[in-house]
């Protein structure tokens, strides 16, 4: 009965989401005037408004924060750390540092151009990190593959800063990219990379049974007919597409797939089902209110949403890592 009231609120904590992100922003509208311009009435300078600016960025700020959230899900089950999530293991870093050497290479590239480098980046800063953190076996204690992350990924970070440093005006259009941003100015980008989002999620729900069974350890897990090599292997792919893709759109947005898996898993419990069912609706439901935050604070251009993020999520890890009794997976 708990998770079931969790979701309703969840999904009407969504739902309020979606409403603020289009509505609320450097000019405020009512819910008529915001009824009609969805419906291509009333004033052209609104419909505008709504049509070219704001439906684009919430339809890009639910489909990552779906995407980060279930990244978030798969590697917290995959290590068996509740504190673990794509930005601390490396793999938006991964991305980032692709995207930076392809732009200092070959020039400022369209969002489709970023896209396989990213995915590329991120899939190698995944294996790596596994590598790393488990000495080249499939066995991987979760305490390592943290450090690994953290090494790996601050590693990249740098040698991106590094680049960046070297020929600011090459990497200028990467500026909100760094930072976070689902400021898209149009669908095209966010469909592009959507199918491979879309299916990065098919993936973690179809892996949420198995996940629950490795949970218990891998020996067990095999006791129970599971193919663990299998399971991990279609795990990091599933990383590589939700958090890689992501990355390519927006650019890295930390600490939501730390954040809201670890929370939704309070009344949902171990069952991986469950907890990818809260995180599907809290994690862009938590992106679009950030980027609400944003605008809100600093209108017109408004504060990158990966920054908003940081803020709340900084402080919210600190708590985390004070509780006695971090949430069992």
């Amino acid at each position: 009965m708990r998770t079931a009231w969790g979701l309703v609120l969840l999904a009407v904590a969504l739902l309020g989401a979606l409403v603020a992100s289009v509505a609320i922003g450097a000019r405020a509208m009512s819910l008529p005037e915001l009824w009609q311009a969805l419906h291509h009435q009333g004033d052209p300078r609104v419909i505008s408004t709504v049509w070219d600016m704001r439906v684009p960025r919430t339809v890009t700020g639910f489909l990552v924060g779906v995407a980060y959230g279930l990244a978030g899900v798969v590697i917290q089950a995959l290590t068996r750390n509740p504190l673990a999530d794509s930005g601390i293991l490396g793999v938006n870093a991964g991305a980032g540092f692709a995207v930076t050497l392809t732009v200092g290479l070959l020039g400022p590239m369209s969002m489709a151009g970023l896209l396989w480098p990213a995915l590329l980046g991120s899939a190698l800063a995944t294996v790596a990190v596994y590598l790393i953190g488990s000495a080249g076996q499939w066995t991987a204690d979760p305490l390592s593959l943290v450090l690994a992350g953290v090494a790996l990924g601050t590693l990249l970070g740098g040698v991106s800063s590094f680049l960046t440093l070297i020929d600011p005006d090459t990497f200028q259009s990467l500026h909100r990219w760094n930072l976070g941003s689902i400021g898209v100015s149009s669908l095209h980008p966010t469909l592009t990379v959507a199918p491979l989002i879309l299916l990065g999620v098919v993936l973690a729900v179809a892996l949420a049974r198995p996940l629950n069974a490795i949970a218990l350890g891998d020996e067990l897990a095999q006791s129970l007919g599971v193919r663990v090599v299998a399971v991990r292997t279609v795990a990091v792919i599933v990383v590589t597409l939700l958090a890689g893709a992501s990355t390519a759109l927006t650019g890295g947005i930390g600490f939501v797939g730390l954040m809201v898996p670890h929370v939704v898993r309070w009344f949902t419990g171990p069952e991986q089902r469950r907890i990818m069912a809260g995180t599907i609706l809290a994690a862009p439901a938590l992106v679009l209110l950030a980027d609400v935050v944003g605008r809100v604070l600093m209108p017109p251009h408004g504060i990158e949403v990966g920054l908003v993020t940081s803020l709340i999520g900084a402080p919210v890890l600190i708590a985390l890592v004070r509780r006695k009794k971090v949430s069992a997976l």
